[in-house]
């Protein structure tokens, strides 16, 4: 069982930049592939961006491509997402998540349904 803890979410103006962390429990978060979605209101959750277990693999969705970069730290279990030029259309909750099955996949996952291990969101909103 993993716990993800999300934080670093707030208000933004168009342009700025915001880091998000999401802290993992557990010796096996070393194991599991990461990934970032997000939700915004009326809307479905999307991915943003995954990470392998190794960290010498990223995965991008387009709309944030050259924008955001995810990375991680296995040493203090912690996933990244760095956010800059942000846009009023990159609000929403942003969610960390972790697939036990990425390792085994050999593959990012990119829907949420290849996710087994939730947090429970942090709220990033921008300005325009």
């Amino acid at each position: 069982q993993v716990q993800l803890v999300e934080s670093g979410g707030g208000l933004v103006q168009a342009g700025g930049s915001l880091r998000l962390s999401c802290a993992a429990s557990g010796r096996t978060f070393t194991f599991y592939d990461m990934g970032w979605f997000r939700q915004a209101p009326g809307k479905e959750r999307e991915f943003v961006a995954a990470i392998r277990w190794t960290g010498d693999s990223t995965y991008y969705a387009d709309s944030v491509k050259g924008r955001f970069t995810i990375s991680r730290d296995n040493a203090k279990n912690t996933v990244y997402l760095q956010m800059n030029s942000l846009k009023p259309e990159d609000t929403a909750v942003y969610y960390c998540a972790a697939d036990r099955q990425g390792r085994v996949r050999g593959r990012l996952g990119v829907t949420a349904y290849e996710y087994d291990y939730w947090g429970q969101g942090t709220q990033v909103t921008v300005s325009s």
